[in-house]
């Protein structure tokens, strides 16, 4: 009788412990023709972005989604906001670019409390509040502190003067890219002793921010010769506002930044910008590959990573007519 009561006993607690791993556990997507599909984007005032909603639409029909897609205008709070309401629409799946790590985990963890299977895209969230596997399935992008090493990488072996004093252009504050943009190249710059950061401030990944904040910083530090910008919008501004400084960019500023849009490809022709790795925002058919993977039972790897090709003067042409 102990032996039984003792088994049984064994057995709720293992289906507790089991109940609580499946509660803990990511939600189920079923395979069926359609899904309701929600693209809750940060924001849509850069080529960048206009082009990675471009591709959610661009897949949508080929991969059976009945695209739900909203632009939180630049708010953190506002892309909470649109999260909630597509839950409230009853979605099947949620890609999410969280525009900031901290901010975005509320809604990442109100979408698995509702059943919802959520990618993040671009972007990541704190890894110490949510994690991939748990909280959400992966996240869909590049490795942001390789981008930055390969920038400082190709500055290191390409700049001919014998002191490189550095501006650097900040992306969103709080973000993923930039943390992980600035930590990439800071690390691997202090490496040569030729070589100082001299200002780091953030143009929050905007072509006119990144312009004001240059020539701000131009006035403090007129002695700068190269600039570091987080990403091509806030490069093409910052050769802005060297030009009309009466600087020259490629020839007496040496400027190189991170995404690879049209605009900088052209610049790197022009002589203007040295170089730039490849950030794609094209992430329709990934995410309509990966959502499949998930439905047919496949275990997701936490990071589906984005392989980034780098664009110099020697491949931009043959490379520009592609370019977003």
């Amino acid at each position: 009788m102990m032996k039984r009561t003792l088994l049984l006993a064994t057995a709720i607690a293992f289906g507790a412990v089991t109940s609580i791993a499946s509660a803990a556990g990511l939600p189920p997507l079923e395979q069926k023709d359609r899904y309701k599909v929600g693209f809750a984007q940060m924001e849509s005032n850069n080529p960048w972005r206009i082009a990675e909603t471009k591709s959610f639409h661009d897949t949508a029909e080929s991969c059976g989604w009945d695209l739900i897609a909203t632009d939180a205008a630049g708010s953190a709070a506002k892309q909470v906001a649109d999260v909630d309401s597509m839950i409230a629409q009853g979605i099947d799946v949620l890609f999410l670019p969280p525009r900031e790590e901290k901010p975005l985990i509320p809604a990442v963890k109100k979408a698995k409390a509702a059943g919802i299977p959520t990618f993040l895209v671009d972007r990541s969230v704190d890894p110490n509040a949510a994690k991939p596997g748990e909280d959400f399935v992966a996240f869909l992008g590049s490795d942001f502190i390789d981008q930055g090493k390969r920038v400082a990488e190709w500055t290191i072996e390409n700049f001919k003067g014998d002191k490189g004093i550095i501006v650097q252009l900040e992306g969103t504050t709080g973000s993923s890219p930039a943390n992980d943009r600035k930590k990439g190249f800071d690390d691997r710059i202090v490496q040569d002793e030729r070589f100082e950061i001299v200002a780091s401030q953030s143009g929050d990944f905007a072509r006119d921010l990144g312009r004001q904040v240059m020539e701000t910083l131009l006035q403090a530090h007129p002695d700068v010769n190269i600039v570091y910008a987080h990403n091509d919008e806030m490069a093409i501004g910052a050769i802005q506002a060297l030009e009309l400084a009466g600087r020259k960019p490629g020839e007496d500023v040496l400027v190189v930044s991170i995404d690879g849009t049209r605009d900088a490809l052209q610049a790197i022709i022009d002589g203007k910008m040295g170089v730039t790795v490849e950030s794609s925002p094209f992430f329709g058919p990934l995410a309509c590959e990966t959502m499949k993977r998930y439905t047919a039972g496949e275990t997701i790897e936490p990071w589906v990573q984005v392989k980034d090709r780098i664009f110099t003067a020697a491949n931009a042409p043959e490379h520009i007519d592609e370019a977003y």
